[in-house]
């Protein structure tokens, strides 16, 4: 029997809550994926304000399974519990800053921090605008620990039609960064001018 593969999937405070919850969608499509979820107290809130007050619900019911954030005891704090990596999308300043700093006072810190030690892929969805030499330092800081910093910024090439496929373009790009090497839903591609 093939054993699942784990992704840990954490939610921040941080505007841009529908990212994560179309991560959490789209990674529930594929039956080999098994996520685990931690959602920060601000991005509940975030999630209800930006989308609607049951999004906190369909996130945790979209997971395989889900961690409270002040459970530093939980499976994903551990080295020894094998993933294929972590998304945190998105990633408020707050999270950046305790992963690039090793304030390590909660689980989604604390995931991302073991993903780093463990040398497997993390991906932070960092959303702020405009930046202050203290965000660019702490993005230089774990992206020389191995994090993949990726903003969620849209591929306007795309010429997406609504907020949702920005979204949804997110996302792929965002999963396709883990290289998980399944039937997951791929981000479109640049077409080239080849033709």
């Amino acid at each position: 029997m093939t054993r699942p593969v784990r992704v840990v999937v954490g939610i921040s405070g941080a505007s841009g809550a529908a990212i994560g919850l179309r991560v959490l969608e789209r990674l529930s499509e594929t039956c080999r994926i098994e996520t685990h979820l931690v959602v920060s107290p601000a991005a509940e809130r975030t999630l209800a304000t930006e989308i609607d007050p049951d999004a906190p619900a369909r996130a945790r019911a979209l997971a395989s399974h889900c961690h409270d954030h002040r459970d530093i005891g939980a499976s994903i704090a551990s080295g020894s519990f094998r993933t294929a990596g972590m998304i945190v999308a998105p990633c408020s300043m707050r999270s950046l800053g305790a992963i690039a700093y090793g304030g390590l006072g909660d689980l989604l810190a604390r995931a991302a921090d073991v993903q780093l030690k463990e040398r497997r892929r993390l991906v932070l969805l960092v959303r702020e605008s405009p930046l202050h030499l203290g965000h660019l330092r702490a993005m230089a800081q774990v992206t020389e620990y191995g994090a993949i910093v990726a903003p969620p910024v849209p591929a306007f090439y795309l010429r997406p039609r609504d907020i949702a496929a920005i979204v949804d373009q997110i996302a792929r790009r965002a999963i396709g960064l883990l290289d998980l090497g399944l039937d997951t839903p791929a981000p479109a591609e640049w077409p080239g001018s080849d033709s």
